[in-house]
Formats: C-alpha cells, sequence, structure tokens
C-alpha cells in the first residue's frame, strides 16, 4: 500500500494508487455530528459503445474478465486515458477492440457506475457507419468481435446471454431510441 496522499475533495485520502484506479479513505460528517470513512474508488471513467455495422446488425464482443474469471458477451468498452476525451476514446477503443472505424460516433447516454463506492462516469454512444479494418487488443485482452442481428442481441439481453450491465443499459436505451424512431 502507498503512503496515504490528499487527492481530490476535502477529507479524501488516497491509500493506494493502481494502474487503473486508487482507493480512497473519504471522511464524511453523519448526521448525528460524527465522522466516518467511506472508501472511494477513484475510476478516470469509461465508455461504451454501441457499433451497428447496419441498421439491423451490432458488433458485441465476447471478452474475458479476470474478476469473473470467465467470458462476457458485452458492447466494446474502455477506459478514458488522461487526458483523453470520452469521444476520442470512443474512436480509439472501437479501434482497438473491433477493427471497426467509426464514419459518426454520437454520444447516448451517461451515468454513474456504481456511485456509493465509484467515481467512474460511463459514456455511451452509438458507433455508425463503421468501415471494418484489423483490431488492436492491448497485450492484456483476450476479446473477439462477434456481429449479431439488433433482435438476437435483444433476445440475449432478455433471456440473460447478455449479463453486463453497461452492456444491457446500452442496448435497452438504444432499442428505446430504435422504436421512438419508426413510430
Amino acid at each position: 500500500m502507498d503512503e496515504a496522499t490528499t487527492d481530490g475533495p476535502e477529507g479524501r485520502r488516497v491509500i493506494y494508487k493502481g494502474r487503473k484506479v486508487d482507493l480512497a479513505l473519504q471522511s464524511i460528517r453523519l448526521s448525528d455530528g460524527k465522522t466516518a470513512d467511506r472508501e472511494v474508488i477513484i475510476h478516470p471513467g469509461a465508455v461504451g459503445l454501441v457499433a451497428m455495422v447496419d441498421a439491423d446488425r451490432v458488433c458485441l464482443v465476447r471478452n474475458f474478465r479476470y474478476p469473473p474469471a470467465r467470458s462476457i458477451l458485452e458492447i466494446p468498452a474502455g477506459t478514458l486515458d488522461p487526458g483523453e476525451t470520452p469521444e476520442s476514446t470512443a474512436a480509439r477503443e472501437l479501434i482497438e477492440e473491433t477493427g471497426y472505424r467509426a464514419g459518426r460516433i454520437e454520444p447516448v447516454s451517461t451515468w454513474w457506475v456504481s456511485p456509493a463506492l465509484m467515481t467512474e462516469r460511463m459514456h455511451i454512444f452509438l458507433c455508425t457507419e463503421l468501415s471494418p479494418g484489423p483490431t488492436e487488443h492491448q497485450p492484456d485482452e483476450r476479446i473477439e468481435p462477434i456481429v449479431v442481428t439488433w433482435d438476437e442481441a435483444m433476445a440475449m439481453v432478455a433471456d440473460g446471454r447478455i449479463d453486463d450491465a453497461k452492456t444491457m443499459l446500452a442496448l435497452l436505451i438504444c432499442d428505446a431510441r430504435r422504436k421512438a424512431a419508426r413510430a
């Protein structure tokens, strides 16, 4: 563990600096006037990409995730690098994970991932007008791009084959937009 440092809001002490996240203790004042420490995971934010290969097919990725020790079917996603905007991260991650380059990248939604514990904001983008190319996976990534129909992706959300929260939420939001555009 690193020596504690002050970083961020008053009363927040970083006690561990990691490669992707830092761990801090945040002093808070309780309603009875006492103070308590809360653990905070400091995360730079991330993007998730709904990559439409065409009007009826979406590119997902089968991604080996180490915490659950299994592959998860999800939308392409990645962490913001220092100084990087969510938009530039979206373009970079789409190429890295799928090989596709997007003619259009549009913001869809942004949310707190787990506000009781983390500072991470998830930025969702709709990527269209895709052109194929080579992937640029990171050395520690085990990712396989998979193209499915939109209806199949929605069926996978409904039956639990897709069980990643960001993917479920991003696809459901985009599905509602698709339905509204047809109405």
